[in-house]
């Protein structure tokens, strides 16, 4: 149940986010943030590190799972996470989807359209990224298209007579992230 949620959630991220559109995308910027001991170990692994947006400045980084364990808690803070990106939106590179430390689950972090754009190249890339927890209520209208298109993608029949609740959608409001490539 907890993994349809969340796969119910990425669906309706797509289908629901919207952002403003600006003329001036951050593509990425190679930063190095290591200190000298961290260097030769980064030498090795031909490591770099791109940062997107405002990058990350929250002073602590917070599990994935802990996030999503108590979504509520969590609305309207400044919240920083890591983990590695397993989706990138392939219209406009506006959002990225992190994996949790917790298998199956996942966290969605949506940019403003043309604001920042994350390159599909980054999936797999560990990935800290930044920015508000937000909620978003559903209708019931609208829980019940996230229902179908997932059902649809699952290859399973969808009865909306299944569906008794409006869902609530929880992301990220991504205002930077710093992500490490190999």
């Amino acid at each position: 149940m907890r993994i349809a949620t969340v796969l119910l959630v990425s669906v309706l991220v797509l289908l629901f986010a919207g952002a403003a559109i600006s003329d001036t995308p951050t593509t990425g910027n190679t930063a190095d943030t290591s200190t000298s001991a961290d260097k030769s170990d980064k030498d090795k692994e031909q490591q770099q590190e791109k940062v997107y947006g405002e990058g990350v400045s929250a002073p602590d980084t917070m599990l994935v799972s802990q996030l999503l364990a108590e979504p509520e808690a969590y609305i309207g803070k400044t919240v920083r996470v890591k983990g590695t990106a397993v989706g990138v939106c392939a219209h406009r590179g506006c959002w990225i989807n992190i994996a949790s430390d917790t298998e199956g689950e996942t966290v969605r972090v949506k940019v403003k359209d043309g604001v920042i754009v994350f390159p599909a190249e980054i999936v797999g890339d560990m990935v800290v990224a930044e920015g508000v927890w937000t909620a978003n209520e559903l209708t019931m209208e609208q829980t019940k298209e996230v229902c179908a298109a997932q059902a649809k993608e699952d290859g399973r029949e969808f009865d909306e007579e299944e569906v008794s609740s409006c869902m609530t959608l929880y992301q990220i409001s991504g205002t930077g992230a710093v992500v490490a490539s190999k």
